[in-house]
């Protein structure tokens, strides 16, 4: 008789219904709670990585144009050619070594690197058409303020800042968002 006792209390352990409706709603509570904030997680991870690859484009300009005693050029391309002529980037750029100095990609002249389009519906812009290098590094002309920005808008754009020198900064926010 102890034995069958012992057999019936294990056999009825487990969760009872109103346990299970309480776990269920703690989880949907937290759950509501983090996810809106996972996606502003992943939506500023896109913008970084996305200025990060748009400043080493510039960076590998700047270089370029440095090892080569040459100038180089990036500029805004939807074909991986030739460049748009446009101030928007988001469509993709062309970094290319610019020998004979007209900021326009000839069918003679090296394309160094193709930059893809933005993911996620990002925008990028400036108000230059392109970025131009010379030998010693120095973008006189092209200093730009880009702006990188998601559906969330200005508040949260990343700025990317190219001064004369060729220097560039970061700043978060606001940015001009169109």
């Amino acid at each position: 008789m102890q034995n069958k006792i012992g057999i019936n209390k294990l056999i009825y352990k487990g969760f009872t219904l109103i346990e299970l409706l309480v776990t269920l709603s703690v989880a949907s509570i937290l759950l509501s709670v983090a996810a809106p904030s996972y996606r502003g997680f992943v939506q500023d991870s896109l913008l970084v990585a996305q200025s990060n690859s748009f400043s080493s484009a510039i960076a590998l300009a700047k270089s370029e144009a440095i090892k080569r005693s040459g100038r180089a050029t990036i500029c805004p391309s939807t074909n991986s050619t030739s460049c748009t002529g446009g101030v928007v980037w988001s469509n993709g750029w062309i970094v290319f070594a610019d020998t004979n100095s007209n900021g326009a990609a000839d069918a003679d002249e090296q394309i160094l690197q193709v930059g893809a389009a933005l993911s996620g519906g990002n925008m990028l812009s400036g108000s230059k058409s392109r970025i131009t290098f010379t030998a010693n590094g120095f973008s006189m002309g092209s200093n730009d303020t880009f702006s990188l920005c998601d559906s969330r808008g200005a508040a949260y754009s990343k700025k990317i800042i190219l001064n004369n020198q060729g220097r560039l900064r970061f700043e978060t926010g606001p940015g001009t968002c169109s």
